[in-house]
């Protein structure tokens, strides 16, 4: 019995930790296509303009990307916006044709300068501003 009193007890820790990590990638062909034809049959606006936008976009709201030659990422949400993100200048847009990575905030969000896009081809980079795209009147 004096034994078991003088025995170091031992303890055991146990740490977890949560990650979560979400994907945004670029709709299917078949969604594009159910997507267009639920669209109103009216004329489609044959310009865009830029306006200001935040220096945050939620995640969740994000449904699709898509590169564009002038080295940005169009991010199409919910809310039928186009959110044009432009990358830091080391960054090529290209690398994300097939989409994105992104570890999620506690606030949900992700911000110009805070969080880094992961692409499934390996390259990391951050946003440098967001600007959105709405139909320029004729």
């Amino acid at each position: 019995m004096l034994d078991d009193a003088v025995r170091n007890m031992q303890q055991h820790q146990v740490r977890i930790e949560q990650r979560v990590i979400i994907r945004v990638s670029p709709a299917p062909p078949r969604a594009r296509t159910q997507m267009m034809a639920d669209l109103p049959r009216r004329p489609m606006p044959r310009s865009f303009a830029e306006v200001e936008h935040g220096d945050c976009v939620d995640i969740d709201s994000i449904m699709g990307v898509q590169p564009t030659r002038d080295n940005r990422l169009l991010m199409f949400t919910r809310q039928r916006q186009i959110i044009a993100a432009s990358l830091e200048q080391s960054c090529t847009a290209s690398a994300f044709y097939a989409g994105f990575y992104v570890e999620q905030n506690e606030d949900g969000r992700l911000c110009v300068a805070r969080d880094q896009l992961q692409s499934r081809a390996g390259a990391a980079c951050q946003v440098a501003g967001f600007t959105r795209l709405v139909a320029a009147s004729q």
